[in-house]
């Protein structure tokens, strides 16, 4: 049964006959003390009574605003409010609910049994955010350092920021996380660092105590590895490329020296040779000058006279002569005495002959 807000008066007037009859026997318990719940959600609180009730009551931000009887009628301010007998229908235990709380109806939840004690929790709403890593999946060389930056937005209250790597915890000194108020909510940044060794999931998670589940974001790290050091082999290369340049211009230098050594060699030998023969001529030029034969003398010895004949190039020559007659390869010089006859009537001539 469900009493309306406007029965208050009698309800009071019902506590007041309770509270006359009698006190509550045994122990009373009231669970958790500590609620914290999302904003949107339902909050619940369980009171354990040990022993005969009549009737109790629940005070939320110190109004009073449900009244729950032992035969399990109900007296409540508003349909947020409601109470029912824990499962199994234990009228030992009843179960206290405010459903889609407000982050303004945090406070005090007071439960008191009419004729007992009472107990007090406390509820806290609390608000989930959003959570993103900035950028996207990223390639990188092995061994290089990189690094993630993930930012959360509208918590309440601020939220616990971690790391994960391939749902491993990543150690705190790792990363590092600030925060700071948004009007009524909480914004968080968190820079993680590191150095790349193999292909990995990197998430970012935030949480707060109403949260069962983390809310996180993750992007994929791809290793690539790292490349062969050119570096010795590029220097060894450049070494051995520069001692051979440096063989090949020695052994230029060597055979442009050589040529030119044969060269002026063969330029001497040339003009040594020149020199010679212009030697050579310069003394046969000097010994035709005073010598003088003639090839068609015949000696006053001789009986007969052979026939003569006048040859093409001006000389007598006697016919059936035992003078042989020999190439010329000397130089001819005439003078006037040649021209003369002796006394056998042959004209005297004298050639120079030299082989």
């Amino acid at each position: 049964m469900t009493v309306s807000w406007r029965s208050r008066p009698k309800l009071f007037r019902i506590c007041l006959l309770l509270c006359a009859t009698g006190a509550v026997s045994g122990l009373f318990q009231l669970q958790p003390l500590k609620s914290n719940v999302l904003q949107g959600s339902d909050a619940r609180f369980n009171a354990t009574v040990q022993g005969n009730w009549q009737f109790m009551t629940w005070t939320f931000q110190e109004i009073l605003v449900l009244s729950f009887f032992s035969n399990g009628d109900i007296t409540s301010s508003k349909e947020q409010f409601s109470a029912r007998f824990c499962s199994g229908g234990d009228t030992s235990c009843v179960e206290f609910s405010i459903h889609n709380v407000s982050r303004n109806e945090s406070g005090p939840v007071i439960c008191i049994v009419l004729g007992g004690r009472s107990e007090t929790a406390q509820l806290e709403v609390q608000e989930r955010g959003t959570v993103n890593i900035k950028g996207e999946n990223v390639t990188v060389i092995q061994g290089q350092q990189v690094e993630f930056l993930c930012v959360t937005s509208a918590w309440y209250p601020t939220p616990t920021v971690s790391w994960t790597w391939n749902g491993q915890a990543v150690n705190s000194s790792l990363y590092n996380t600030s925060s700071m108020a948004d009007g009524d909510t909480f914004n968080s940044t968190s820079v993680l660092k590191f150095q790349a060794e193999s292909n990995t999931t990197v998430e970012c998670r935030a949480t707060v105590q109403a949260l069962t589940n983390p809310e996180s974001s993750s992007v994929f790290l791809v290793v690539v590895p790292k490349p062969p050091d050119w570096t010795v082999l590029i220097a060894v290369v450049l070494s051995f490329g520069g001692s051979a340049l440096l063989a090949l211009l020695i052994i230029g230098i060597i055979f442009c020296y050589k040529r030119r050594k044969e060269k002026q060699t063969n330029y001497q030998d040339e003009m040594s040779k020149r020199v010679r023969t212009q030697s050579q001529l310069s003394v046969v030029n000097a010994a035709g000058q005073g010598v003088y034969e003639n090839t068609g003398y015949v000696s006053e010895d001789q009986t007969s006279v052979a026939p003569s004949e006048h040859t093409d190039s001006g000389f007598w020559q006697p016919i059936g002569s035992n003078v042989n007659e020999v190439p010329v390869y000397s130089i001819h010089v005439a003078n006037d005495y040649d021209n003369t006859v002796d006394q056998s009537g042959f004209r005297k001539h004298r050639h120079v002959t030299i082989v």
